[in-house]
């Protein structure tokens, strides 16, 4: 019995749905890359197309990420005022990492750098946190949740009729509600 047991096993064993969901979220991600001179470009950013069940069990796992990176970008702002403009290897990144501004700007940076591992662990792919924390997380700042959007496919997968659905990023193809402008009638009646 599957008491208090939560999700889907989607006919695999729990290594392998781990490895689906990893898979299907870094997909996600790594649409929104600039993928301009990649053989494999996506034809949608921010758009994938699973069936429903697996788009159902890898959102709560891609809004994760995304409020992970979210919470991120506050000390990456507040590091920025003790970071330094030097190249790596001269003299003057020498001097300001053994002075008190690089510690200052360690204790700033360390909740975003564990947030990248957090990610990276839950992701399993470098490109796709890169994405994440450099294009997706800004574009989401001042949202508070409710990252993704599932629509439902009317045609059938061809091979096993499975239902198929759109996972997507929102904010690029929102639909906006424009209310009309009620008519303003003039006076036909001059006297």
């Amino acid at each position: 019995m599957r008491h208090r047991r939560r999700g889907r096993k989607l006919g695999r064993n729990p290594k392998h749905q781990r490895a689906l969901l990893r898979s299907l979220a870094s997909a996600l991600f790594l649409t929104e890359r600039d993928a301009e001179y990649d053989n494999n470009a996506p034809k949608v950013k921010g758009r994938i197309i699973t069936t429903v069940s697996k788009a159902k069990e890898v959102r709560p796992l891609v809004e994760k990420c995304i409020t992970l990176a979210c919470r991120s970008l506050a000390a990456e702002e507040s590091a920025r005022e003790y970071g330094t403009d030097a190249d790596r290897g001269s003299d003057s990144y020498q001097s300001w990492r053994q002075s008190e501004r690089w510690q200052q700007w360690n204790a700033a940076m360390a909740p975003s750098v564990a947030a990248r591992r957090r990610c990276l662990r839950l992701l399993g792919n470098k490109q796709a946190m890169r994405v994440l924390f450099d294009v997706v997380a800004e574009r989401f700042v001042d949202r508070p949740g409710g990252y993704t959007r599932i629509l439902r496919l009317a045609k059938p997968r061809l091979g096993d009729a499975g239902t198929r659905a759109i996972l997507e990023l929102v904010g690029v193809r929102d639909r906006v509600t424009e209310r009309s402008v009620r008519p303003a009638f003039e006076d036909t009646i001059s006297s």
